[in-house]
């Protein structure tokens, strides 16, 4: 049967172990939307578009779904803010290639970095970024982004790397997001970061901002992360969006942007909070930009 066995696409959907969809909770965690995300996942893996999947198709596609950044791809396919998947073979794959300008503009030699005081360097980041309303107009498309990969039909995502450095703009100043390699599905990273052991909450930090906390009475990292996703995007955003900002806005939007600051995944009624803080932002900037040319 080597490379020339084919299997629908709907005898596959209905029976995903062709595929080991059955493994997919161990990515993304139990959810009731299996059946749809197998027929997400068949759709992609059917390569020439045929209506079948081939052994060889089925076994490139569940292989590379193994890669976060590939994973994530397919569940945001129809997102306007992540590249585009163009295809594979074997164990590689194509994205678009997204023309961008660096969320601050500007980028310099890691060596002359080294030499640059961090304050200095925050105020020369300033002088290179867009006009107030279209930083707002970025801002929204985070925040609407977060909101793609929060608690998603296809289970919760989490950044451990939420810098300027992995999202960028185009010319039309349309958020993109230029590197997801540093995401990761919630169930997969709960796995990583388990039982290790800790003196510290310190100990517990999975790559640069996903914190756990240390529990003193086993010495080992708990699995409930401390900070969402949202929080995280909002201390990025902080000085993006408060220099310059309207003054009419500035105070009510610093109020808004340190309550995001402050959310915590293990606070009462999260979900609730998430969802009121994440729409006061958007509706706060989108009423003072959209009626701007510049945005």
């Amino acid at each position: 049967m080597r490379g020339h066995s084919r299997f629908s696409v709907d005898d596959l959907i209905a029976s995903p172990g062709q595929l080991r969809a059955d493994d997919s909770p161990a990515k993304l965690g139990d959810q009731g939307n299996l059946s749809e995300l197998v027929n997400l996942i068949l759709t992609v893996a059917d390569g020439d578009k045929d209506g079948q999947v081939s052994l060889g198709e089925a076994k490139s596609a569940w292989a590379l779904l193994q890669l976060n950044e590939f994973l994530l791809m397919v569940k945001l396919q129809d997102k306007e803010h992540t590249p585009k998947l163009m295809g594979f073979c074997s164990d590689l794959y194509m994205m678009e290639s997204v023309e961008y300008t660096s969320l601050y503009g500007v980028s310099l030699p890691w060596v002359i970095e080294l030499f640059i005081p961090s304050g200095f360097r925050r105020r020369m980041d300033q002088l290179f970024t867009p006009s107030w309303p279209r930083k707002a107009k970025i801002a929204i498309e985070l925040l609407e982004f977060v909101e793609d990969v929060f608690h998603g039909p296809y289970g919760n995502f989490l950044t451990y790397d939420t810098s300027a450095k992995n999202l960028g703009y185009n010319e039309k100043y349309d958020l993109k997001m230029v590197d997801m390699r540093k995401i990761v599905p919630e169930t997969n990273l709960k796995e990583l970061i388990k039982d290790r052991l800790c003196e510290s909450d310190l100990d517990c930090v999975y790559g640069t901002d996903c914190r756990t906390s240390c529990d003193q009475n086993t010495m080992k990292c708990t699995s409930e992360v401390i900070q969402p996703n949202l929080a995280k995007a909002c201390q990025l955003l902080k000085d993006y969006l408060l220099h310059g900002a309207p003054s009419e806005i500035r105070e009510e939007l610093e109020k808004e942007l340190y309550s995001c600051i402050a959310l915590k995944v293990t606070a009462n009624q999260m979900e609730m909070e998430h969802f009121l803080i994440l729409n006061n932002l958007k509706t706060l900037l989108w009423k003072k930009i959209s009626y701007t040319n510049d945005s």
